[in-house]
């Protein structure tokens, strides 16, 4: 049960919904949940069972309803028990899912703590900011003072949390930090009582108790700021800040040196409580510490351009990666004509150490040569992204024209580019599955209300940064995402949503191909579309809070997708037969059961203490006349279509990696050019099937898929019961390895 729950489903309801509703499990999708998102229960010495996470869940979602603050009426409690039970049976047969985070923290002691670790994805801009009235406010500065460290410490902070987090190093931000005072000399302390000493040390960090016997006690020292890091996120967090304000002038009478003891931070495997894992140790804290400090040393006198901020946050988004269960998501978003940045990745030693933390891309204004500019890079480097931030200000969905005030504060966008949003927002997701809410006989307005009730919620839970309090009562932007899109084009219409190709010639005299839309999926879309914005009215008026700016999303999708077995977002299927690979420590009980069951299981080639499994996916319509996959689909199809969802369905944007064959290289950059001015975000990558071992994905025969299905036998769920009856050691802090919530990679696991 949620804390505080005045809403609870009872157990009667869950009996009943057991015995007589069936998830819509994918064939990977009981395995991907009960590794994910299935919380360890302490008391009973077992993970959750599907039916006791959608409990929870929903009872942490409906409870954070304001209405139910003090004495609430009892037709409030009436309509939202009767809410409850419409969520439950709409996330229990799969027909819908909350995002992956609300799949794992709604309704656990943490959601009540920091609710706003139900939000996936964050964005801030790298300028000097106050801290507010924050949670985490450093002792040396005034709240209201703003200081080089916030946006550092806010990103280090909500990836921590297991969020992801973009941020912009455009020109217009960076310019805005102080030229950097001084260099520091940093110290870092280890007691050798800490078992991780030894590591700890090889990172950096001397001995505690030799330092003090040749240098004295810290903290009594003049020009020196002294910090025991508390064993805590937050200690890490004001670590990291006291060092980098340490080289501007925001300590009364400025320092020389900085000395960080780590002693009390928990080593390397001991349990996370609350968000739950396990820990790296001081270790990662102490080098990233170091390499930070190396960084604004060599800048002492000068000013830190974007690729210097960049590199800082990804050593932030290292060190949160580093011995922990944790995936750390960062986004960087640069000007277009900042050649630095964009040639940043090619230092393939700094690629190495700490580059690859982020996906980079770059601010456009809609002309088409900087759209094939990009392709051109995108082909040799697979990078820059592009982010139209002047088509998401000035526009919700492109069919409904030019407005002034759109989202006209907004600065860049989530790590995977489906939410534009303001400095310190998030974004607040619901994921519909429309082929299956159909197939289960659901009507898909309810379940868009439905959807949109449940993101609404979560804009009411308790936010640790005054920043982000102030941008989500004032936006109450959600994201309402399709997925499984191709599979309901398929399932519902018979066909894709692009029907054909038309020439026009432009005032200037060039040709382009345009798109044929389908009508029927159009008026669909648009019907669905007014159906979520009447719906938000609609609560909105009865919570007496702002209708949301935005409402509707496609986001990529991954881990939640593979729960219910449809195509991931707007994505194509892969194949129509194909091997998913998915990794997993090599001590994960579940392996045994999966053996058990005849599915090939091999040691990872990459990764030591690692195994890979093998699932043979049949995808949903792989029969119909009309299915396309990765692999056959052009390039210029996939633009279209997402063009074609952002015009008619999703007023944040649409996110999707295109993929493009190499005999479609010559031509890309028209190709991207010509859509200009018609998605928010893209992204592109070359499509490789086949070429090293143990691919994520893999085309297969359906004689293969056969032979593979035929070699199967039992049910994997049965046998993992009977086969584990007890705790082993550290199993609550398993996870699978190198699965994300976004088809793309790019968002956490949870």
């Amino acid at each position: 049960m949620a804390l505080d729950s005045l809403i609870t489903l009872s157990d009667g309801f869950i009996a009943h919904q057991t015995a007589t509703l069936s998830p819509h499990w994918g064939p990977l999708g009981w395995v991907t949940y009960k590794r994910t998102y299935a919380r360890w229960l302490e008391d009973q010495e077992r993970t959750e069972e599907w039916a006791e996470t959608v409990k929870r869940v929903v009872e942490g979602n409906i409870n954070l309803d304001p209405r139910l603050h003090d004495q609430p009426d009892a037709s409030v409690v009436e309509e939202l028990t009767e809410e409850a039970e419409n969520l439950y049976r709409l996330i229990y047969g799969l027909a819908a899912t909350p995002s992956g985070r609300n799949l794992w923290v709604s309704g656990t002691p943490y959601q009540r703590a920091h609710g706003d670790a139900l939000n996936n994805c964050w964005f801030i801009a790298i300028r000097p900011q106050s801290y507010g009235e924050s949670a985490i406010v450093p002792s040396y500065l005034q709240p209201d003072e703003p200081a080089a460290s916030m946006p550092w410490a806010f990103m280090f902070d909500e990836l921590m949390k297991g969020g992801g987090v973009g941020f912009s190093v455009t020109h217009g931000n960076v310019t805005q930090m102080p030229q950097v005072a001084r260099r520091i000399e940093l110290v870092c302390l280890v007691d050798s009582a800490n078992s991780s000493a030894e590591e700890t040390r090889r990172a950096g960090a001397l001995d505690r108790a030799q330092w003090v016997e040749n240098n004295g006690e810290p903290e009594k020292q003049d020009g020196c700021w002294y910090y025991r890091v508390a064993d805590s996120r937050e200690g890490w967090v004001r670590a990291l800040a006291g060092l980098i304000d340490s080289h501007f002038d925001y300590f009364p009478n400025g320092i020389r040196r900085v000395v960080i003891d780590v002693s009390d931070v928990r080593p390397r495997g001991a349990r996370i409580h609350g968000f739950g894992g396990t820990a790296s140790g001081p270790a990662p804290l102490v080098e990233m510490l170091g390499d930070v400090n190396r960084i604004l040393d060599q800048k002492a006198g000068d000013r830190l351009s974007s690729v210097d901020c960049t590199d800082i946050g990804n050593l932030i988004g290292k060190a949160v990666v580093a011995g922990n269960v944790r995936r750390s998501a960062e986004l960087a978003l640069g000007d277009w004509d900042d050649e630095g940045f964009r040639t940043m990745k090619q230092d393939q030693e700094q690629l190495a150490h700490h580059r690859w933390a982020s996906n980079n891309s770059v601010v456009v204004d809609g002309r088409p040569e900087q759209y094939e500019e990009v392709a051109h890079e995108v082909i040799v480097n697979g990078e820059p992204g592009i982010v139209d931030l002047e088509l998401s200000r000035h526009y919700g969905r492109l069919a409904d024209g030019y407005r002034e005030d759109a989202d006209p504060r907004a600065e860049g966008t989530n790590p995977c580019g489906e939410i534009t949003l303001e400095n310190g927002e998030p974004c607040n997701l619901f994921e519909i599955f429309p082929s299956i809410a159909q197939e289960q006989g659901w009507d898909l307005n309810q379940v868009l209300g439905l959807a949109v009730r449940y993101a609404k919620r979560v804009t009411f839970g308790s936010y640790d940064w005054e920043v982000t309090r102030k941008v989500v009562s004032r936006n109450r932007r959600i994201g309402v995402s399709l997925s499984g899109i191709q599979d309901w084009f398929l399932s519902r219409f018979n066909r894709r949503a692009i029907t054909g190709w038309k020439q026009e010639t432009a005032t200037d005299g060039t040709v382009r191909r345009q798109p044929i839309y389908d009508q029927e999926i159009a008026r669909a879309l648009d019907g669905m579309y007014q159906a979520v914005v009447e719906a938000d009215n609609e609560y909105s008026a009865e919570l007496g809070c702002q209708p949301s700016l935005k409402h509707t999303t496609v986001k990529p999708s991954g881990t939640v997708a593979k729960l219910a077995g449809v195509s991931e977002g707007m994505h194509f299927q892969w194949a129509g037969h194909f091997i998913q690979r998915i990794r997993f420590q090599d001590d994960d009980p579940l392996l045994k059961a999966l053996n058990a069951c005849g599915y090939h299981i091999e040691p990872d080639v990459y990764t030591a203490h690692t195994m890979v499994v093998e699932f043979p996916v049949e995808a949903m319509g792989w029969d119909s006349p009309r299915f396309a996959s990765a692999g056959t689909v052009s390039a210029e199809e996939q633009l279209a279509t997402q063009a074609f969802l952002q015009e008619h369905w999703s007023d944040n944007a649409v996110s999707c990696t295109v993929t493009f064959q190499k005999s479609e290289e010559e031509q890309l950059p028209t190709i991207l050019a010509a859509y200009a001015g018609h998605v928010k975000s893209t992204s592109l990558l070359g499509y490789v099937d086949g070429g090293y071992s143990q691919m994520p994905k893999e085309t297969i025969s359906i004689e293969r898929y056969r032979e593979m299905e035929t070699a199967l036998h039992g049910d994997p769920r049965l046998l993992f019961a009977q086969l584990h009856n007890k705790k082993e050691e550290g199993e609550e802090d398993l996870t699978l390895v190198g699965l994300a919530d976004c088809a793309s990679g790019a968002c956490p696991v949870r």
